[in-house]
């Protein structure tokens, strides 16, 4: 996965928790089902929190990956 397939770039950097799952799932609302949703994080607890809440609400993690000063994650929306 290529990061210039993701259709909505969020950049989350510098926030801590809860504000990158909070932000996440209200951005995530705005996009159509199925479309992709890149979120770069600095929040160590970023990598366990964003994962679950895929998982809790049906979204796919396509892709996480550490990155130099946190995480990257590519989220494909649920289908309603």
């Amino acid at each position: 996965m290529s990061r210039e397939n993701a259709a909505v770039r969020l950049d989350l950097r510098g926030l801590k928790c809860p504000y990158p799952v909070i932000k996440t799932e209200n951005r995530i609302a705005s996009v159509p089902a199925g479309a992709l949703l890149e979120v770069e994080t600095t929040d160590p607890l970023a990598g366990l929190d964003i994962p679950h809440f895929c998982n809790q609400h049906g979204h796919e993690l396509v892709q996480q990956e550490k990155t130099g000063t946190g995480h990257r994650f590519v989220i494909r929306k649920r289908l309603d």
